[in-house]
């Protein structure tokens, strides 16, 4: 492919118009805000003097790579592009009706790819005569520098243009892993319960939000704490996901959102971006000291353990993606400290399914509910494989 359309100048669409452009691709960048594009031209130009200064480019390199994307308010300069990735506003009608649109423009053989990160694939390639040629390419942010990618085929997407997609992609040194389309895909399903069982562990006064933070990075070997990871993403973004995926699976109770992130979101409190989260951001933040009880922390890392094992385990027995796709994108998505699976066979599955048998003894809710194919390899005594 040799030229490349991105809609949405924000900071993923630019993200993805960069390693298109990096990798050798004429990049056609549009944005219906003329001052968004603005911002995406200055921004990249920092990029790129930056991996100058650091001798990661040449000064022609990065010329090269800038002078490869063009700046446009405008679809119909999408005519002649061979691939085409929608990033703008989560939501449904406003995509389907660029998509329709973009039909419209480009030739048969375009393939048209949606970057959302809970939306559904099918309803959106449902917008076009040729649905045939629409699947997801979700980009993780910031996308020249996450290495995962997650491929999505709709119901409609044919083999051949998966194929070809996941080729590209490999292509520009990502590491791709294909998902069913179903909320979530697998990165945002599975980590629900980093950021939903952390909440309920705080809710029920078990611990607070720095110690929770502390026994999974100390303890757990996480690189950043549940609440301490939902500042940073920005509460308003978690929080409307958790819905979204909450919503999306009939309200299934294991991915029940929390009163205590939709009232800091209510309430402006959005985390790094406002100055304030679930922790203080100004300058003269007081923050409280974590509780370094290891017996506590430990207590706290099995459980939110268990729940993304099972988690793990459950989008394996739906046949959301194979045991190694599923392990790839939470080490290279989110930077699980191991893939889940396999932390499953070290622990041991006989473990982890005690682990949630407890929780459910204790709560009796469906929320901890064991996943059958847990409780199944458990008891025949067969680890995940990854073949």
């Amino acid at each position: 492919m040799k030229k490349i359309g991105v809609i949405g100048a924000g900071a993923m669409g630019s993200g993805i118009a960069q390693v298109a452009a990096q990798n050798g691709h004429e990049v056609i960048l549009s944005d219906t805000n003329e001052g968004t594009l603005a911002k995406s031209k200055k921004s990249l130009e920092k990029v790129m003097n930056r991996l100058v200064e650091k001798g990661r480019r040449t000064q022609e390199e990065t010329e090269a790579i800038q002078a490869r994307i063009q700046y446009t308010t405008e679809l119909k300069d999408f005519a002649g592009t061979e691939l085409i990735i929608e990033a703008i506003v989560e939501r449904l009608d406003v995509k389907k009706s660029v998509f329709a649109a973009l039909e419209q423009i480009v030739s048969d053989t375009c393939i048209l790819a949606s970057n959302t990160s809970s939306l559904s694939i099918a309803s959106i390639a449902s917008a076009c005569q040729q649905s045939s040629r629409v699947l997801g390419i979700h980009f993780f942010n910031p996308a020249p520098l996450m290495p995962l990618v997650e491929i999505i085929p709709a119901v409609q997407t044919s083999d051949a243009v998966l194929h070809e997609a996941k080729n590209l992609i490999d292509s520009w040194g990502k590491v791709s892993v294909v998902a069913k389309d179903t909320p979530g895909f697998i990165v945002n399903r599975v980590a629900r319960p980093f950021y939903g069982e952390a909440l309920r562990i705080y809710e029920e006064g078990i611990a607070d939000m720095p110690s929770i933070d502390w026994a999974m990075k100390q303890l757990g070997g996480f690189r950043m704490g549940p609440f301490e990871l939902m500042d940073f993403i920005g509460n308003d973004i978690n929080y409307a996901v958790t819905e979204s995926v909450f919503q999306a699976f009939y309200n299934d109770p294991r991915y029940k959102p929390s009163f205590t992130q939709k009232r800091h979101a209510e309430a402006g409190w959005l985390g790094r971006k406002s100055g304030r989260g679930y922790y203080n951001y100004t300058e003269v933040s007081t923050n409280a000291p974590a509780n370094e009880d290891e017996v506590l922390g430990q207590k706290i890392v099995d459980r939110i353990l268990a729940m993304l094992i099972n988690e793990a385990a459950d989008a394996l027995f739906w046949n959301i993606a194979s045991a190694k796709d599923i392990d790839l994108a939470m080490t290279k998505g989110v930077n699980y400290p191991k893939g889940l699976l396999a932390w499953a066979n070290e622990i041991g599955l006989d473990r982890c399914v005690a682990a949630m048998d407890e929780l459910y003894d204790e709560y009796r809710e469906d929320r901890y509910r064991c996943s059958p194919l847990l409780r199944r390899n458990a008891a025949q005594g067969v680890s995940f494989s990854f073949d």
